[in-house]
């Protein structure tokens, strides 16, 4: 007979991990995390020059935990001893907590389907067979799954999710079309090289000041580096949409773009495939039958960030929205991590005191009409 596991973590990132040690804490001992390669993986998928924009730093004895830390009594900041990890270095503080904790990581296994079952539960189709569960939390992040915006012409292009280092990037002039973090990231690495970069961007502002929310704007240690990079290597053609890209007749590649506020249009030319920093679909595009959503496609989720029509599916990591509230960092979305595993811990019958030690630290955010834009100055 099939063992049917209490819950399944789907993805041994950031969300996978955080998540497993607080099932673990609240005494969760039949469940597994399933990751299809490494822990923190899509981490090592980063460029080899990019870093975490969110500052790490040592504040547990001080009541503060660190903003990249994925469980309490941890920092990376402590153990990788910098203040803005690379994807390695994260992922290395990621295997590090696995170890640890012990956590029952199952890696090389890809999930290819969820099934919800008539009497309750759920068939997960694997790589390693078919698997029964009671609950599914599902963290498989969005690094791994390139948005190319539906721009025609796109083939043309190489999103910059599959650049492994920008010293390997070959050419001396480029184009890239999207603004906001990878796009500056990707402006910033290749101007520090002494390449001439013309970024494409809907928005009409960069290093100005705008929403006070880190997930509408560039972050600071983004607007820092590209004040040393700007008025010379850098050029921001701020308001205008790339439409299309083309095949230049005497080689190279010609962008097609519109302006939103001055209304004009140009083409512009490169010799190197233009660089696509156009964002990640999200790996919930896999199973978005499971889901109802609104009028944006993000999917709906009740208090417990469990699908609204697919009882005991739950998500976390960056793909948690709710209404106006965009949980794409990590001090962001671990918030919920006591949400979730503490529904998941009630229906289990367990004990969840433990959870006040989260609560206390911004890990158990229940309310969330206390979020939103708050800075006055």
């Amino acid at each position: 007979m099939m063992e049917i596991l209490d819950c399944i973590i789907v993805g041994g990132g950031a969300a996978g991990v955080g998540l497993g040690s607080l099932l673990q804490e609240l005494g969760v001992t039949n469940f597994s995390i399933l990751e299809r390669g490494s822990v923190g993986a899509s981490f090592r998928m980063w460029p080899k020059e990019m870093r975490m924009i969110t500052p790490s730093f040592t504040g547990n004895a001080y009541g503060m935990l660190d903003l990249n830390s994925v469980t309490l009594k941890t920092s990376p900041a402590y153990t990788l001893g910098t203040e803005h990890p690379s994807g390695e270095q994260y992922a290395d503080y990621l295997q590090a907590v696995a170890d640890y904790k012990e956590l029952p990581i199952q890696t090389g296994v890809d999930v290819t389907g969820i099934r919800p079952q008539p009497d309750g539960g759920f068939e997960l189709d694997t790589s390693a067979g078919i698997m029964r569960c009671n609950y599914v939390i599902w963290a498989a992040g969005e690094f791994q799954y390139p948005a190319l915006g539906g721009l025609p012409g796109s083939e043309y292009g190489i999103h910059s999710s599959l650049v492994k280092s920008w010293k390997e990037f070959q050419g001396d002039e480029h184009i890239i079309i999207g603004g906001y973090e990878s796009g500056a990231d990707a402006a910033i690495h290749l101007a520090r090289l002494g390449k001439k970069v013309t970024v494409i961007d809907r928005s009409l502002r960069w290093t100005l000041k705008g929403s006070s929310d880190p997930s509408m704007e560039i972050s600071p240690y983004t607007k820092d580096r590209l004040r040393e990079v700007e008025g010379g290597l850098v050029d921001l053609m701020a308001g205008y949409e790339a439409k299309w890209i083309e095949p230049a007749d005497d080689g190279g590649y010609l962008v097609y773009c519109e302006g939103s506020a001055s209304g004009d249009s140009r083409f512009v030319k490169t010799t190197s495939p233009p660089i696509l920093a156009t964002g990640f679909r999200g790996s919930l595009s896999l199973i978005e039958h499971l889901f109802e959503c609104d009028e944006h496609g993000a999917a709906l989720l009740n208090e417990y960030d469990e699908s609204t029509v697919t009882p005991g599916l739950f998500v976390a990591g960056p793909s948690v929205r709710h209404e106006q509230l965009i949980f794409c960092f990590i001090y962001k979305f671990r918030q919920r991590f006591g949400v979730v595993a503490g529904a998941i811990a009630e229906r289990l019958g367990l004990d969840t005191s433990v959870l006040e030690a989260y609560r206390q630290q911004g890990m158990l955010l229940e309310d969330l009409s206390c979020c939103g834009e708050d800075c006055q100055c």
